[in-house]
């Protein structure tokens, strides 16, 4: 949104050799101004003018310059408090109302916006205004009213088309912008509009061959420079982006504090000081509560997430991914059936869109969908079409190995997670119990209980114990079934874990009679049994050393 304040010049004569003196006058020092706001050094124009407010504080040209400045420098604070300033004089004008709801617009008090352009005359400006608040507000009724009253003027077009982006209809805000361009070829901002727009299409490539346009000419602009570590990023690393940000501080010969650049620290380095950084642009930047709930997703923080995305009214595909993830990721610790309900509804929504079914996202929203549902099999038909481009997600290969198991696919299923390298996700339950089933259903029992030897006392370990033993029992690995059962013996001294024990044990005895087992797992099964104070251990010992010393099994004399 363009926010035209032009006047006209202070000055526009005078004698540069006095700019020092201090008997200059206010009208010499204009050209020097427009030479700092022309090359937008904004901190130069504020210093001057300060310098000269310090001559006529109530001067009004030189505060209608100050608040320009400091509104432009992003200050819209300072910009805001002149505007009142100038409100208080007798016969003001009454456009510093519509100027003062510019202010509050971007400091994201939409309320006092409304109520402050609503004082100020009725014109171009304050319909502008009026419709971005309208958009923020969620107020499809005023949003319609105004787009009515745009006309064709450049300024009405460049806001319709930052509503078209904002509301994630990029093909549309891109139409506006590559017109207006070929209109006004040496208007090389538009080229960031419209490499933004290319961006969020996931058209990358293309993004930053028209940012390089306008980079080539201006490589100090922050928000330029953004764009192209946003696209990096995306095509290649953390890594590569940081280094765009990087090239930017030295370009700028210091450290940059753009919003942008520090929003997106916190993003390239994956929720590195994402607490101390993002709660301040809550409000500024729309991406900023996103990312802040997202960092809150992947540190299990899955209260504080909710506690976020409750309130919000998703109106983006992305919006309704980050809700459907955090509803979902609450919903199964807890068990809540109607936030699981709610997931599955917010990712049947964006999977299904005309918008996002054939993209990446889309089907991951899909696949998350039947997951939920329990439809494994139509889970997969989603995550095979985008296997060749996710296989580096540890999320992917958690949900691809699981909805393998499900469907009985155990060695691929076993691949999948041990793909996941995420510390947190190799440590969690659900992703042990899975893995440890696989490893059973593939024969290789041993590494089933070799992870749970490495875990330490507790209702979960208990679990896993617990499915180790019957499911090495239903698939006659007898051993570790009986090593099992003698683990839950010893941890609850039911009778159905001795019984468990006790068929283990003669199973682990019948295979090694066969010759489908070595001999000397007779002598564990029998330590095993010692382990048990029940009547028929005699008995089944008994049989089993006899058997041993008739077949020549050494070291038998000590059972």
């Amino acid at each position: 949104m363009i926010l035209s304040k032009a006047r006209t010049s202070v000055s526009s004569h005078g004698d540069r050799s006095k700019l020092h003196s201090s008997s200059q006058s206010k009208r010499a020092s204009v050209p020097d101004l427009l030479r700092l706001l022309e090359a937008r050094d904004y901190t130069g124009a504020i210093t001057l003018l300060q310098f000269k407010r310090l001559e006529d504080a109530g001067d009004r040209k030189l505060m209608e310059w100050l608040a320009y400045a400091h509104f432009h420098h992003g200050e819209h604070d300072k910009a805001l408090l002149l505007y009142k300033e100038l409100l208080e004089i007798p016969d003001t004008d009454p456009m510093y109302h519509t100027y003062a709801a510019a202010c509050l617009f971007y400091m994201a008090d939409y309320s006092e916006a409304h109520e402050a352009a609503l004082q100020g005359p009725e014109c171009p400006l304050q319909i502008r205004i009026q419709f971005q608040i309208a958009h923020r507000q969620n107020d499809e009724t005023k949003l319609l009213e105004c787009h009515a009253k745009l006309g064709e003027s450049m300024e009405d077009q460049l806001c319709l088309a930052s509503i078209h982006y904002l509301r994630t209809h990029y093909q549309e805000s891109t139409d506006i912008y590559k017109r207006i361009l070929l209109e006004n070829r040496d208007w090389l901002a538009l080229n960031v509009y419209i490499a933004l727009c290319y961006c969020n299409l996931d058209y990358y490539d293309v993004s930053l061959e028209v940012l390089d346009e306008y980079l080539q000419v201006h490589p100090e602009s922050a928000l330029a420079v953004n764009v192209k570590a946003c696209n990096n990023y995306k095509l290649f690393s953390g890594k590569a982006a940081e280094a765009d940000l990087k090239a930017l501080e030295e370009t700028l010969k210091g450290p940059t504090e753009n919003e942008l650049v520090k929003h997106n620290h916190v993003v390239f380095r994956s929720g590195e000081n994402a607490l101390q950084a993002l709660p301040p642009l809550l409000g500024i930047l729309p991406e900023a509560k996103l990312n802040l709930i997202i960092y809150y997703l992947q540190n299990n923080e899955l209260q504080e997430a909710y506690n976020m995305v409750k309130e919000l009214e998703p109106s983006t595909p992305q919006e309704y991914v980050v809700k459907a993830v955090s509803y979902a990721s609450l919903g199964q610790e807890i068990e809540n059936a109607e936030m699981l309900k709610q997931a599955q509804h917010y990712f049947q929504l964006v999977g299904s869109s005309a918008s996002e079914c054939d993209t990446i996202p889309g089907r991951q929203c899909m696949a998350s969908c039947f997951f939920l549902l329990k439809q494994f099999d139509d889970a997969l038909i989603y995550l095979k079409s985008i296997k060749a481009y996710s296989e580096a997600q540890d999320e992917f290969n958690w949900n691809y190995g699981i909805a393998k198991a499900a469907v009985g696919a155990y060695q691929e299923a076993e691949q999948a997670l041990l793909l996941v390298s995420n510390e947190h996700y190799r440590s969690d339950y659900y992703y042990q119990a899975w893995l440890c089933r696989c490893f059973i259903m593939a024969g290789k029992a041993s590494l089933a209980w070799d992870h749970n030897v490495q875990m330490e006392a507790s209702e979960e370990s208990f679990s896993l114990l617990l499915l180790i033993a019957n499911e090495c029992y239903k698939t006659g690995q007898y051993l570790y079934a009986a090593k099992a059962f003698d683990g839950l013996e010893r941890m609850d001294e039911s009778p159905e874990y001795w019984e468990g024990k006790r068929g283990a044990c003669i199973g682990v005895f019948q295979m090694v009679i066969s010759g489908k087992e070595p001999k000397e797992s007779l002598i564990v099964v029998l330590e095993l049994l010692r382990n048990t104070n029940n009547s028929q251990v005699d008995y089944i010992s008994r049989i089993m050393r006899r058997w041993g010393r008739e077949n020549g099994l050494l070291n038998f004399s000590e059972f």
